[in-house]
């Protein structure tokens, strides 16, 4: 069986790019289409072992982070690329759609949707640029076309898989289809195994980019008048100032990216891990914490409702507001949190558990086309 991965743009390396390397590992042979690669960036060392293709616009759109602006052109982005070769083609989309490519009417596509276009549908993003008239203008007119591409790119997928019950609501708000869940892939065990016997230092930790809608200002603030350090995981995005903002507060430390191993170590000794974005599609890093020893402060919505047990391996709260996480801060320190619990809870989002049902699905799916 001839198969093919899409992706939406090879750039940052977040939580849909480790989901996109776990599906690469699982399907070595099959090369990633994408809309854009942008070389010696994060997320294309990652895939440095694999074929990459580009769209034919991907020379217009990569530099400058034109890719958002000139986001019209998406649908001719897709439809230049012709996947009719291909037996099983698996796209894993979120922002910049991933759908609308050429298939034969005997290509099975399987979508893994991190979520629909979050500026679409009116979810909060990673920068407010409609606080500009011009742009809101902008956006309204293209937009409209967007969603129409996004409807019928939509109804041309054999099945959705989702990351979440959020995301699987969303599907069906949007596309009215039906789709099942499979929880993203965490490397579980390897967490698990290298916080055994590690002590705790006093600092918080948040892995984000570095963002307007994550709440990572308001964190800062908190911990800062808690008497706490925080650490800050991420890459600055797109035109975001968030950074500038971050280096003014005391107590900051903003790491950049950094390696995977470093990464477990910061895990490891964290004495609590801040999940504050609004409406998280899923949330990939609380678990990662959880698998790690580190409880939780969590916003209450979205993914992390389905992911932290609150009073049990953290805590949800209802804002982002900076005197809302310090009371959270003080009341964290009063529980004694059991590794345990944490350990349990994160199991349940393993790696191992997303190829078994992975592969289950796709099986099924090919079985039934024969």
């Amino acid at each position: 069986m001839k198969v093919a991965l899409v992706h939406d743009y090879i750039k940052e390396f977040g939580g849909a790019e480790r989901v996109l390397r776990v599906l690469s590992d699982m399907y070595p042979n099959a090369p990633i289409y994408t809309a854009f690669r942008v070389k010696g960036s994060s997320c294309d060392k990652e895939f440095a072992d694999r074929k990459i293709v580009e769209s034919p616009l991907a020379i217009f759109i990569k530099h400058w982070n034109l890719y958002s602006p000139l986001r019209f052109l998406i649908p001719i982005i897709w439809g230049s690329m012709d996947l009719s070769e291909y037996d099983l083609v698996i796209t894993s989309c979120s922002s910049y759609f991933a759908r609308g490519f050429k298939v034969s009417p005997s290509t099975i596509v399987v979508a893994y949707c991190h979520t629909p276009p979050r500026f679409l549908y009116g979810y909060e993003t990673s920068i407010n640029l409609q606080r500009y008239w011009i742009v809101r203008v902008y956006a309204m007119v293209v937009n409209h076309f967007l969603r129409i591409f996004d409807w019928h790119s939509s109804q041309r997928v054999n099945k959705w898989i989702v990351n979440s019950d959020n995301v699987k609501n969303r599907v069906w708000k949007f596309y009215r289809k039906e789709s099942e869940v499979v929880y993203p892939p965490v490397e579980v065990e390897k967490l698990i195994n290298n916080s055994k016997g590690i002590k705790k230092q006093n600092y918080f930790l948040i892995v984000s980019r570095l963002v307007g809608a994550k709440g990572l200002v308001e964190a800062a603030e908190a911990t800062k008048h808690g008497g706490f350090k925080l650490k800050i995981v991420g890459e600055a995005v797109g035109f975001s100032k968030i950074k500038q903002e971050l280096e003014k507060i005391e107590a900051v430390e903003l790491m950049g990216r950094i390696s995977d191993r470093k990464m477990m170590g910061l895990y490891a000794k964290a004495k609590g891990f801040i999940a504050l974005a609004k409406d998280e599609d899923f949330g990939m890093t609380v678990v990662e914490a959880m698998a790690s020893g580190a409880p939780v402060i969590a916003y209450n919505g979205g993914g992390f409702k389905e992911t932290v047990v609150n009073d049990k391996t953290g805590l949800l709260i209802d804002s982002t507001d900076s005197l809302v996480i310090e009371k959270a801060i003080l009341r964290f320190e009063k529980f004694s949190w059991k590794r345990r619990i944490l350990i349990n809870q994160s199991r349940k989002f393993s790696r191992e558990l997303f190829e078994r049902k992975i592969r289950k699905i796709i099986d099924m799916i090919v079985a039934d086309e024969k």
